[in-house]
């Protein structure tokens, strides 16, 4: 029992020491860590404070076409800056400022550790040190935007944190906060608080109001992106919440005066932009400059920018667009339109028309319609049939283009499209029987659409859809079945990529607006790679294309000589509209060209007419024939034909011809047999496939598909009609 004692005691005795030199070494490593940090610091080449009202010369970032040759638009070529004394700005602006940008402005010294502790931990967590949540005082930000080159290394943050608490010890608060609000870039050439004031809502920064206010301190933070001109407005009405919340939390403003703020109606001033070409083109370009190098970079580093557009290309698709928008406006009410232009091979813009004009403001010209959501009616179908094609299916399935009640949740005879029923019309009120897939898609037919869905499956649809590029459709649940018919919203710009793929047979290349950037010396900072994978089966592709260049096959609904024939070219074209009319969309394409276009109104209001191809095949087509002589005549590849040892309903067959013929060769000569073993075999293509597995066995018992009872009985009615008394 004493030897234990005694070695507990030992034990004890030992630990303490082991604590105490394991809290001598920290310490020792501390100071060591510490002494080499003060060293290395004391190294650094911290620029003096005398230097603070000497403006760094702007390097200015030019955006120019693909030839390198014509400039579409300096970033500072009209830089405006108007200094105000701080007692002429308003006071709702410094403090929405000093609320959503430094809360602790007038505790701290310059530096806020607690701060930079919170944008660490954010960014650790995020895994991005240095280009992530910045932790910069408003001081530092002075410091930045005034003396330090615009670099995200980490000696530049030790730098400005050092020149901050100097600057604390040799200006004011107030004098810091004005050359803050005086210094800030507030989207494009605005810098300033005076110019963003008078630039966006035409008065002076001592005259905004709250409302106001909160949506200038919301800018800084992201001036491009949050542009109250561009497509996030959403994201700057958020912000200018925040920023109000922020001054409620601070007490600079009362509850009563946020509510109130929260819910003013507030009208910005028409954009101001001169000197610019291709300006819906030149603005995305920006966002994605921003998303890559940063908002200050592009105010410092003097890029040279050569981006994917074809100028050539470009002035033909805005001067078509505004003369068939002034026609579309005048005899359709659709007053406004949109049109990409994209190479299939590398996925470069070409052509991009946002609106009818930019500088439009009776319909928000601005406003980028090609990057908008909005319904595609059936042109999305292409994308429906390429997926049921990759699982088997062939451009011969055929299908029964018949009245369907395609919901689960109603009798088959209700033709009902009301909730929960679902059983939609063609777009002409008329019912063609058995149809191949190939004329189902180049009629537009929807019945057999929506069946080649439910064959496909919507998920894989939709997995195809991304793959093709459409970032949208994510949602199966909210689609369901009505999105071949365009029950989901698609991006112009996105939807004719998607329409590139296939005619890249197969292959999807990303949009790629930017070839390279280039410094002031025009040595290449980064060049970017044509991003491609094959997405679809060439097979399928090729099918596909064979399908929408096929003008017998669409002539029942376009006619023989239609706006969209070429007779000397191969061009695949697929329409499509919403019910309402608010949408109405001609996607096309060559081997080596696609291009898309939208016609419609901003408001979403209804536009006039019956036919989408009446509106919008027009300007698609006018830029078609300025544009493809530009381009080399490229044919389409053979597209395969359909195997001759698969089930007669894959190859063209409405009835079973197999199980026909065999009845025949047992019953020689009888032609009422005929006839009735006939209409016997006539039945709905779950009847004879596995719809995951269409080329596979037959179905051992085709009713335990959830469609099969809806889908049989519009079968059976439409032979009652054709056959009459021959059927039971």
């Amino acid at each position: 029992m004493k030897k234990i004692k005694k070695i507990k005691r030992w034990a004890t005795h030992h630990t303490k020491e082991l604590v105490f030199d394991l809290i001598i070494l920290i310490i020792v490593v501390g100071l060591f860590a510490f002494g080499a940090l003060f060293i290395w610091i004391a190294t650094l080449d911290i620029p003096d404070l005398s230097s603070f009202d000497d403006r760094r010369v702007l390097q200015s970032t030019k955006i120019y076409d693909r030839t390198g040759e014509i400039l579409l638009y300096d970033l500072h070529q009209d830089v405006k800056r108007t200094v105000v004394p701080f007692e002429e700005i308003s006071f709702h602006i410094k403090n929405a400022t000093v609320a959503i940008e430094d809360d602790e402005f007038y505790n701290h010294s310059g530096v806020d550790l607690r701060a930079i502790l919170r944008a660490v931990l954010s960014n650790l967590a995020t895994g991005d040190l240095l280009g992530g949540q910045g932790g910069s005082t408003i001081t530092q930000q002075v410091v930045k935007n005034s003396i330090l080159e615009q670099d995200k290394k980490l000696t530049r943050k030790i730098k400005e944190a050092i020149l901050a608490i100097r600057l604390e010890q040799v200006l004011t608060k107030e004098e810091i906060l004005n050359h803050y609000l005086n210094e800030s870039p507030y989207g494009g050439t605005i810098y300033g608080i005076e110019e963003a004031s008078q630039a966006f809502f035409g008065k002076g920064s001592n005259e905004v109001s709250l409302a106001e206010a909160a949506y200038l301190a919301a800018l800084p933070q992201a001036p491009t992106y949050l542009s109250p001109y561009g497509n996030h407005i959403d994201a700057l009405e958020q912000r200018k919440n925040l920023v109000l919340k922020r001054m409620q939390l601070n007490d600079f403003i009362t509850q009563e005066e946020y509510d109130e703020a929260k819910d003013e109606i507030v009208e910005f001033e028409p954009q101001a932009v001169t000197g610019i070409r291709a300006p819906h083109f030149v603005m995305y370009v920006k966002e994605k400059l921003v998303e890559k190098y940063g908002e200050e970079a592009l105010l410092q580093k003097g890029f040279r920018v050569i981006t994917s557009l074809n100028w050539d290309m470009q002035k033909e698709a805005e001067a078509i667009v505004v003369e068939k928008a002034a026609y579309n406006t005048e005899n359709f009410d659709a007053e406004n339109a949109g049109l990409i232009a994209l190479d299939p091979q590398t996925g470069d813009v070409l052509a991009m028309v946002g609106s009818r004009d930019y500088f439009d403001e009776e319909i928000d010209g601005n406003f980028n319609v090609t990057l908008a959501p909005r319904q595609p009616g059936s042109s999305i179908k292409p994308i429906v049939y390429s997926s049921a094609l990759s699982e088997g299916y062939t451009a011969d399935t055929v299908v029964y283009d018949v009245k369907t009640q395609f919901s689960t949740e109603c009798e088959p005879y209700d033709t009902s499209s009301e909730m929960p029923c679902y059983a939609p019309n063609n777009y002409n009120g008329k019912f063609l029987g058995p149809v191949t897939f190939r004329n189902a898609l180049a009629q537009s037919l929807n019945i057999p659409a929506v069946k080649a869905l439910y064959l496909t499956g919507l998920k894989d649809a939709i997995k195809l859809a991304s793959d093709m590029g459409i970032t949208t459709l994510n949602d199966p649940d909210k689609l369901g079945l009505t999105l071949v018919l365009g029950g989901g919203e698609v991006k112009l710009l996105e939807h004719t990529n998607a329409y590139s793929t296939l005619a890249n047979e197969g292959v999807h290349a990303e949009i790629r607006p930017i070839l390279r950037v280039e410094d002031v010396q025009r040595k290449t900072i980064e060049e970017f790679e044509v991003e491609d994978e094959r997405v679809l089966d060439r097979d399928v592709a090729l099918t596909i294309s064979d399908i929408l260049s096929d003008n017998e096959a669409r002539t029942p609904l376009w006619g023989a000589n239609s706006l969209v024939h070429f007779s000397d070219r191969d061009v695949a074209v697929k329409s499509g509209s919403t019910n309402n009319l608010r949408d109405a969309w001609i996607m096309g394409y060559t081997p080596n060209l696609a291009v898309g276009t939208w016609v419609g109104n901003n408001d979403n209001r209804p536009m006039g007419g019956r036919l989408s191809g009446l509106i919008t095949a027009p300007m698609w087509r006018a830029f078609m024939d300025k544009v493809l002589p530009m381009i080399e005549n490229e044919e389409f590849p053979q597209a395969p034909e359909t195997p001759s040892d698969i089930k007669p309903i894959l190859r063209g067959e409405f009835f079973d011809t197999a199980f026909f013929v065999s009845q025949l060769l047992d019953n020689p000569g009888e032609t009422q047999l005929d006839l009735e073993l006939m209409a016997d075999s006539i039945h709905s293509i779950l009847h004879y496939v596995i719809k995951d597995d269409p080329r596979g066995e037959y179905p051992s018992s085709p009713s335990d598909d959830g469609q099969y009872k809806s889908w049989e009985y519009g079968v059976q009615q439409w032979k009652k009609t054709q056959y009459g008394g021959l059927v039971n």
